[in-house]
């Protein structure tokens, strides 16, 4: 059955990720006994071997399944098990090591019952550390010791023996329950909290069956390609198709497991924790509540489907989260997130407008937003033959066409924490800012260059004043297609961050179609990356993105976020470029333009506050260790809370009230937002928590747009039409 092809937006990649890990705990039926858990199915061998033809065949590397990818997914495996080396020491390594070479073989013609036997050590040593670390709770730790606990290991040598481990594994209790009493939790409370979680964990690790730990080691086969291509089992294959229907009622986010705590992973335009705002990308679930008024339940060490039972509701029922944001270290303050339980809301994803009146030099101007929280189209209106179907591009043009009556003097579209969607709605709305023209190239696994144009063969551009694109990290796939667009034909001014760099395209493969079977268990689904897409340049927007003309700090680690973070990610590459015509040379422009941006770096309070408080994000975010000591906990805390604390005074000291109605300098400032809703404008970005009337990044992009119209250069022709 020929497939098609399918751009996976960055929100549905990430989910992929989600479940293969063996953190990530399905709800299965519970293990009798260790024969029942290891000993393979024909089934599983039938997959294995299914899918190892297919990523010789299809895969866009043509990867050989052989000793040398046998070696990566070794390590990969080992990783997803165990990646920050708290329960194997060097001598369980050195075991795996006889492995290295022969899983290309387990794959094809020999049996998988080794891989089993690796979770089965994996399974055995947890359930070890887990009875551990309830002996370790008979009695109250004392918090007065001089002593550290390294909560990252990830790149430390394996542990030698079994009382070095043990060792660790005291600090990490000492830890857990110095996080509880920080958080004024008595020592009784204290311990019934973690020995529950304990034995959760416990129970979790026993009921661990066959198709989950068959769907870890093939996720570690797959991962071994590049980090978008995924194995389903069969129950996870329903669970996957349940989150694309997006038919139920939660939050609208996707989640994963890290170190036993629920991560956010990403936020889906439209759902309430998106229409919130308060909820971030990385942020750490820590505890749940049922209604405004329920007891917080502790969720550390939970199985994943059964947080999401949690956080899943009644529509219009309130759940309340306990969240330890991204970068904190354990043990810092928590905070409480109200969000009230609905489906998406199509209205909510779709693209809104904005104005922002900024002055400058004595002169007033009004600058457009559009909002574009992801690249949508109504496939069931387009092929009922509606005509005004909804789409990005439609409700795009449609907001233009009213900014314009409005008589604004530049445009802004934001593309913030857009993961992507429909790469035909990328092309079309490229084609409302550039008269026709290839927008992006596509290669395929067997080497074909395919160019793709705005479907429009008709120029439209409605739109031809000064542009400006704001991105950041979050922005993906379609977002970098359209971005890239705009910047290689000298359109606008991408601004912001560097891009995620996902620049991959999947294949979804129901292995059902391919095997007879003769029971009623299913095979699962597989998703290969099957091609690349390409700048009309030539240059690839994979692994590298869209970086931008002018960059605005952000808090977003890129060291640690996106494609280039990723071990296993396709390179960055060039092909031939399109032929093409540039719309003009940006280059002087954006020179003056960096010009006006660093002085306002230098004296801007929001500025200046913003880029000193990513300094001090950024000293918590390289630590590995933390005090196990009450009193320096306590008074490192406080010295953080205090801190931060000073330079929000320093930022407020240095705000002129006056401004706000009398703003007549030589730097460019938005003086005011206005709007029929602009809730979705000031929660749009990740990097305002500081202040929930300041959307930072998007007034200086509005403060760059009003530069732009003041340039004293030969660059800018461009007319608002």
């Amino acid at each position: 059955m020929k497939q098609k092809i399918q751009i996976l937006n960055i929100k549905y990649y990430l989910f992929l990720l989600l479940i293969g890990f063996t953190s990530a705990f399905p709800n299965t039926e519970e293990i009798k006994n260790k024969d029942s858990l290891i000993k393979i199915e024909l089934r599983h061998e039938k997959v294995s071997a299914l899918i190892e033809r297919l990523i010789e065949r299809s895969h866009y590397n043509h990867t050989k399944v052989d000793d040398v990818l046998s070696s990566q997914i070794l390590d990969n495996y080992i990783e997803n098990l165990d990646g920050n080396r708290s329960y194997f020491i060097a001598s369980d390594i050195e075991i795996f090591e006889s492995y290295r070479f022969k899983i290309d073989d387990m794959l094809g013609p020999d049996s998988l019952q080794p891989a089993f036997e690796i979770f089965d050590t994996y399974r055995t040593k947890a359930i070890s550390r887990m009875e551990f670390a309830l002996a370790s709770l008979d009695n109250e730790p004392d918090f007065l010791i001089d002593e550290d606990y390294q909560f990252d290991r990830s790149e430390e040598p394996w542990i030698e023996s079994i009382n070095d481990l043990d060792e660790l594994w005291r600090k990490r209790v000492k830890n857990d329950v110095l996080n509880l009493v920080l958080n004024e939790k008595e020592w009784p409370e204290t311990k019934d909290l973690l020995t529950k979680r304990y034995e959760r964990f416990l129970k979790q690790l026993k009921q661990l069956n066959k198709d989950d730990i068959f769907e870890t080691f093939m996720n570690s086969v797959v991962h071994s390609l590049d980090p978008h291509s995924s194995y389903f089992s069969p129950r996870n294959s329903e669970e996957y198709q349940i989150q694309m229907s997006l038919s139920y009622f939660g939050i609208g986010a996707s989640l994963s497991i890290e170190d036993d705590y629920v991560s956010i992973v990403n936020i889906i335009p439209g759902g309430p924790a998106s229409i919130d705002g308060n909820l971030k990308p990385k942020d750490r679930i820590s505890a749940i509540a049922q209604g405004v008024d329920g007891d917080l339940i502790d969720v550390i060490g939970w199985r994943l489907d059964d947080v999401v039972q949690l956080i899943r509701g009644p529509s219009d029922t309130v759940v309340r989260l306990q969240i330890l944001p991204d970068g904190s270290v354990p043990g810092e303050i928590e905070h409480i997130i109200n969000l009230t339980r609905d489906q998406v809301k199509l209205e909510e994803s779709a693209a809104k407008s904005e104005l922002i009146k900024t002055k400058k030099n004595g002169k007033d101007y009004s600058i457009g937003v559009i909002d574009v929280p992801s690249f949508y189209r109504d496939y069931k209106a387009l092929n009922n033959g509606d005509q005004e179907f909804t789409s990005t591009t439609s409700d795009v043009k449609r907001l233009i066409s009213e900014l314009k009556e409005t008589d604004i003097d530049a445009l802004i579209i934001d593309l913030r924490n857009n993961g992507g969607g429909h790469l035909t709605e990328a092309t079309a709305l490229s084609g409302l800012f550039v008269d026709n023209g290839p927008i992006v190239q596509l290669q395929n696994a067997r080497g074909r260059i395919s160019r793709l144009d705005d479907p429009d063969p008709v120029p439209r551009s409605i739109y031809e004043g000064p542009l400006i694109v704001l991105v950041n990290r979050y922005s993906a796939s379609a977002s970098e297609i359209f971005a890239a667009a705009i910047q290689d034909y000298g359109r606008g001014i991408i601004v912001g961050q560097q891009t995620f760099g996902k620049g991959t395209v999947q294949n979804l493969y129901p292995l059902d179609q391919y095997v007879r079977k003769s029971d009623d268990q299913g095979l699962g689904q597989l998703t290969l990356t099957i091609g690349k897409y390409y700048r009309i340049t030539g240059e690839s927007t994979q692994n590298r993105g869209v970086a931008p003309d002018i960059e605005l700090p952000s808090y977003i680690d890129i060291s640690s976020t996106g494609e280039s973070a990723r071990k296993t990610a396709l390179p960055w590459d060039t092909i031939r470029s399109s032929n093409f015509k540039k719309i003009k040379s940006m280059e002087n422009t954006i020179e003056a333009l960096l010009i006006g941006h660093e002085i306002r770096k230098t004296e801007d309070p929001h500025l200046i506050f913003l880029i000193e408080d990513i300094e001090a994000a950024n000293k918590n975010r390289v630590k590995k260790s933390v005090s196990l000591n009450a009193n320096k906990r306590t008074e490192d805390r406080e010295k953080s809370i205090d801190d931060r604390k000073k330079r929000e005074e320093k930022r407020n000291l240095s705000i002129n009230p006056s401004d706000i109605n009398n703003l007549d300098t030589n730097n460019s400032k938005p003086i005011s937002l206005l709007s029929s809703d602009n809730s979705n404008l000031n929660n749009k970005n990740n990097d305002e928590d500081i202040n929930d009337d300041i959307d930072i990044h998007l007034n200086e992009a509005a403060a760059i747009a009003t530069d732009f119209l003041t340039l004293n250069n030969e660059d800018i022709t461009l007319t608002n039409r």
